[in-house]
């Protein structure tokens, strides 16, 4: 993560639930036949697990179970140029605006109880947040497909044993800097970012 303590956040529930909302990222982990990393829906438990589920024949599988492994969650992000600081960017250069989360901590495999509870939890969140039509629920599988689906895959809960969080907002730049900036971020298309500039910075 970012050296600067700067961007840093001591908002242990802020960024519990930037994980959350966001509820999708990157599980790294060491394996026997070398560094692996897998792309996946994550489904924050709230007592500090992070629960998540891989294909049965995905590399990473076998190996999980008792390892230490690493997600990664990445929040919004935008290039920042020069030209929007209010001097017309003297003695600066391009950067980068983001926010990322990495959590480490030991794995454990779940059992099929576990697995399909986590699914279940997992669709139910996100057909939540479709606006229109009747959600999606796992009644909608016969119970063959069902047993099929639930066979292909295994699930997962990773015990957060460590944060590491970064909010890369310009926090370094004075508040004039930062007020053009998020203008600049938010007129070219970095409008999540933008707005946490705004909020999360004093």
């Amino acid at each position: 993560m970012h050296p600067n303590k700067l961007f840093r956040c001591e908002d242990r529930a802020l960024l519990e639930s930037m994980a959350e909302e966001i509820g999708f990222g990157m599980i790294f982990a060491q394996t026997p036949d070398g560094p692996r990393v897998a792309h996946v829906p994550l489904l924050w438990s709230g007592d500090g697990v992070i629960q998540f589920h891989l294909s049965r024949g995905n590399a990473m599988t076998k190996h999980m179970d008792g390892a230490t492994a690493l997600a990664v969650v990445n929040g919004p992000d935008g290039y920042v140029s020069p030209r929007w600081y209010p001097d017309g960017g003297a003695d600066q250069v391009p950067t980068w605006n983001y926010v990322a989360l990495e959590l480490e901590g030991r794995v454990r495999q779940m059992d099929e109880d576990g697995l399909v509870s986590l699914i279940t939890a997992l669709s139910d969140k996100h057909e939540a947040r479709i606006a229109t039509g009747k959600p999606w629920t796992m009644d909608k599988l016969s119970e063959q497909r069902r047993r099929g689906l639930v066979g292909a895959i295994v699930g997962f809960e990773l015990e957060v044993q460590e944060w590491r969080e970064t909010l890369k907002l310009s926090q370094n730049k004075p508040e004039a800097d930062r007020v053009a900036l998020a203008e600049g971020m938010e007129t070219e298309g970095a409008i999540a970012v933008a707005e946490m500039m705004r909020k999360l910075v004093p």
